[in-house]
């Protein structure tokens, strides 16, 4: 199994890299379930670009840098923004069916999203995410160059660091891969690594993200020796379906965009059918994901609800079968009809701000190893990200690093070891497992979530290092399964959010402390480094 380029990840980013590269070089794309299953193809809204004369490149970084509460990159976020047309472009000429809209001077319907001042969000309909990956994915089965690994587990990178190979510089050499169906680990040697792994929603008890987002790439490469960056801002979207059968569906930032209102659900009395949001923020529903989470979280637990309304029948019911037709089919199976009734909404963890430190080439501090997509942080997000942003990213990124790569020559072939499983046995208990997944994501729920306190981090902290050294000692002594590396991948992550979070000492963006209420007046990334890491 030896590859020019080995891809972790199988979303926007991955497959752009993957598409990218193909003609010169032989890819492996390794993807834990199939191509499909990852937040790209769950991705509603759209892509952010500067498309239309009405609209600058001056303006969308001004709206980038607000919504990331001062302290994003500029030169990283004028860097992606620069390049949004240049990526639209490419996903057009792929042959991704964005919607028509033959009066605009682009061709193409163009939708605005909380906390943009202009119409830039270019759609597929309220099914972007699954249009995009269609396409590129039937673009990617195509390629002969492309080996495509799915159901495949990344387990860890390979480093010289690991290998102890004296008198060499830190590189990547390849990773350790289980196959899921057989069990079997593999050895993959690769010249250059791509983690795409995307974000950890699945550390929180109620998220947006699909199962497979548990941060195996953030983990892989912290315990191979990255830094990372801005762990603490998790985005928690406003508005996911409240039902106990829709799990984990979200309600486009768009539907607020084409003029949803939050109003107080029928179990609030007296005030029942009342928009709060003017009292929050003077941006009413456009406001930054971030301060209206922290509304309706606030107008719940004043009021003791179980969620509020997002209310859109104002609009025609064609308007809303053109524009929402996932929206309104999904609502529609569970009784809900949004063309005469509100939709019942709470917010749910959404988007890992964070991650691997990279630049804006997509490499990481080890050699040969690069990330990009959710997985990585590069400065764009800040401390909340705009909407519609992240899939932008993933495609100038992904081309960025492409770019990178290609320009590399091989590297000289080392003998990386195999597997080892002569310690191990089979589980006897796998109850553990269970038990040790269900326990963080309730407590990083209840301590670690819209609104935080120290005692509460401290605590979190706590039973972190707990469940580590139980789930340190299971992996040492038994058989990996896919759902312990799950476990192991997340714990990583939780700690690393807690940590990141116990250590700025105000309130910013997605991360409110009750007690450090103020922002102070200057600020940076939190960045932690692993050598001086405490798990």
């Amino acid at each position: 199994m030896n590859f020019d380029v080995a891809i972790v990840g199988s979303g926007l980013a991955g497959l752009s890299v993957a598409l990218h590269l193909a003609e010169n070089k032989k890819i492996a794309v390794i993807s834990k379930r199939t191509l499909r299953d990852g937040a790209s193809d769950w991705a509603q809204g759209g892509i952010a670009a500067v498309l239309d004369s009405t609209d600058s490149i001056d303006q969308h970084v001004a709206d980038t840098l607000i919504a990331g509460a001062g302290i994003c990159d500029e030169t990283a976020t004028r860097f992606i923004v620069e390049h949004s047309r240049k990526a639209i472009d490419w996903l057009i000429t792929q042959g991704v069916p964005f919607t028509r809209d033959e009066t605009t001077e682009l061709g193409y319907h163009l939708t605005r999203e909380g906390g943009h001042s202009q119409r830039r969000i270019i759609h597929a309909a309220d099914a972007t995410g699954h249009a995009v990956q269609l396409t590129l994915e039937q673009r990617v089965r195509e390629h002969p160059n492309i080996t495509l690994l799915e159901h495949h587990f990344a387990i860890d990178l390979i480093t010289t660091d690991k290998l102890h190979l004296k008198g060499e510089a830190s590189r990547c050499l390849g990773l350790y891969v289980q196959d899921v169906v057989t069990g079997k680990v593999m050895t993959i040697s690769a010249s250059q690594t791509v983690l795409a792994t995307g974000g950890a929603g699945k550390v929180y008890l109620y998220t947006t993200n699909p199962d497979t987002a548990t941060g195996d790439g953030i983990a892989m490469a912290w315990r191979a020796g990255c830094r990372m960056a801005n762990m603490e801002f998790i985005q928690f979207h406003p508005t996911c379906l409240y039902h106990p059968y829709a799990k984990s569906f979200l309600i486009s930032e768009a539907v607020r965009g084409e003029g949803g209102l939050l109003k107080l659900p029928a179990s609030a009395g007296s005030v029942a059918g009342q928009r709060f949001m003017p009292q929050h923020d003077e941006r009413g529903e456009l406001a930054p994901r971030d301060v209206v989470a922290r509304a309706i979280d606030f107008e719940m637990k004043k009021r003791g609800l179980d969620h509020v309304d997002l209310d859109i029948t104002h609009q025609s019911p064609e308007f809303l079968k053109e524009h929402f037709p996932t929206i309104y089919a999904r609502c529609l199976e569970f009784g809900i009809d949004i063309t005469r009734q509100p939709i019942p909404v709470v917010p749910a963890a959404h988007y890992t701000c964070g991650g691997i430190m990279t630049d804006l080439d997509g490499r990481t501090e080890i050699a040969g190893l690069y990330a990009v997509g959710e997985t990585a942080y590069t400065g764009l997000h800040g401390a909340n990200r705009l909407a519609s942003n992240s899939l932008l990213e993933c495609v100038v990124l992904g081309r960025a690093a492409a770019l990178h790569i290609a320009q590399q020559s091989p590297t000289t072939t080392h003998a990386l070891p195999e597997w080892d499983e002569s310690r191990v046995t089979d589980a006897d208990e796998e109850v553990v497992i269970t038990q040790n997944w269900d326990e963080l994501r309730r407590f990083m729920w209840n301590f670690v979530s819209i609104v935080r306190t120290t005692k509460r981090l401290e605590r979190a902290q706590h039973r972190i290092r707990l469940l580590k050294e139980e789930i340190d000692e299971y992996y040492a002594n038994f058989r990996i399964t896919p759902d312990l590396l799950e476990l192991r991948n997340l714990v990583d992550v939780a700690s690393l959010i807690v940590n990141s979070a116990l250590s700025r000492h105000e309130s910013r963006g997605l991360h409110y402390s009750l007690d450090f209420p103020e922002t102070l007046p200057t600020a940076g990334p939190t960045i932690l480094m692993p050598r001086a890491r405490n798990l």
